[in-house]
């Protein structure tokens, strides 16, 4: 039978009906440990019971308002971010590429608002991936995104990731802000050098320019640290997140410094979902786990633990592996053969990743995922490469 779904996707074969920790469970009862976290979405692995309690405590209570009214979570949590990053401001969405839409239209109002109107332009980086708006293909770039979509939406220059003489070389007059993913991730699990951002941050206080980060994937812990950006000693002026803020429950979040957003005021921005007493129930309860003492050291010790195991898989498999790169837990392992070669011999031995640019399989289990589900990960993983050793 012909599915009614729109067809834009290239599944996997697999339907999950059950979700425990970082374990998976299928239709026909296999068990597949669970090395993709939903795309880093499940940060705390799934049917957590401490965000499972928190959904189903607020669920008896309220579900939506609209943000007609106040929201007391979305103020909660709104005052829990700011407490914990640069921002003094945050607008609540559903997604990561709302949270981006978001962050390019306050860049673009601030300058509309300090009388520089003719300031609109952003300068991103090639192989970024911030989303598939339209404005957000724009933003990256890349032809396999907006092949069939023109016309784009103007105003966004791409040059090389991690070109600072570059970055400094295309900014103009009309240049109002910097964008990028401190570790691009659908580009290949790719980290920004420290000097990197430190050097854009200075191009930007120079210029007077903004600093929009996409932490969507590489933030809330990810990393090792909170966000991502924290490494380099530098802050952002515009921050975009999702993915693990809401652990698997719809939630972005556009963060902001009261001097970046002085220009959105009511009526320049909205949604009707974004923020709802559902979504901020959530992730009021993941900011309150991943800040806890010692759980980003866990990460740490986890993510240390783990970069030696697949260093080893990768040595004991040269040609299948190249190399493994990344910061905590969001790693990836450049192939040798086709990664999608890899990610169906996974498959077969019941093991989850991701493919991702430049040829990788992308590395975002749980971040409280034990040891010994790490090892077992891992085991699977040498099990799948030696299926395609047999063939080469």
């Amino acid at each position: 039978m012909t599915s009614a779904v729109l067809p834009t996707y290239a599944r996997a074969p697999l339907s999950f009906v059950k979700g425990e920790g970082s374990w998976l469970t299928e239709e026909n009862g296999l068990r597949y440990l669970d090395f993709g976290g939903g795309i880093a979405v499940n940060a705390l692995g799934h049917a957590n019971p401490e965000l499972a309690a928190a959904l189903s405590e607020q669920a008896g209570a309220l579900w939506h308002t609209s943000n007609l009214y106040r929201i007391p979570n979305q103020e909660r949590l709104a005052k829990v971010l700011a407490h914990e990053t640069f921002a003094d401001k945050v607008f609540f969405t559903n997604s990561g590429t709302e949270a981006m839409e978001c962050a390019v239209k306050m860049a673009r109002k601030y300058f509309s608002h300090i009388n520089q109107p003719e300031k609109t332009d952003i300068i991103a980086f090639q192989a970024a991936f911030h989303g598939r708006t339209l404005g957000m293909i724009a933003a990256a770039g890349s032809e396999k995104l907006v092949a069939g979509f023109g016309p784009l939406l103007p105003g966004f220059s791409h040059v090389p990731f991690g070109d600072l003489a570059a970055t400094e070389a295309a900014i103009g007059d009309k240049t109002a802000a910097i964008l990028l993913e401190p570790v691009q991730g659908e580009g290949g699990i790719v980290p920004a050098e420290d000097a990197f951002l430190q050097g854009l941050r200075a191009l930007c206080d120079a210029h007077g320019l903004l600093l929009i980060m996409d932490e969507i994937q590489c933030g809330v812990g990810r990393t090792g640290r909170l966000f991502a950006h924290e490494y380099a000693g530098v802050t952002p002026d515009i921050m975009a997140i999702a993915k693990g803020l809401g652990g698997g429950f719809p939630l972005g979040a556009c963060l902001a410094t009261d001097r970046a957003a002085a220009g959105m005021v009511a009526g320049t921005h909205g949604s009707t979902f974004g923020g709802n007493p559902l979504a901020c129930a959530v992730g009021l309860k993941v900011m309150e786990i991943v800040t806890r003492d010692e759980f980003l050291a866990t990460v740490n010790r986890r993510a240390g633990f783990l970069r030696q195991q697949l260093e080893a898989l990768v040595a004991t498999h040269p040609d299948v592996f190249g190399a493994v790169r990344g910061l905590g837990l969001m790693l990836g392992i450049v192939c040798k053969v086709p990664n999608t070669e890899v990610v169906n011999a996974g498959y077969d031995e019941q093991v989850l990743t991701v493919p991702g640019g430049q040829n990788v399989i992308r590395i975002l289990p749980a971040l409280n995922i034990s040891e010994s589900d790490l090892v077992e990960a891992v085991s699977r993983l040498d099990k799948a490469a030696t299926l395609i050793e047999v063939n080469l």
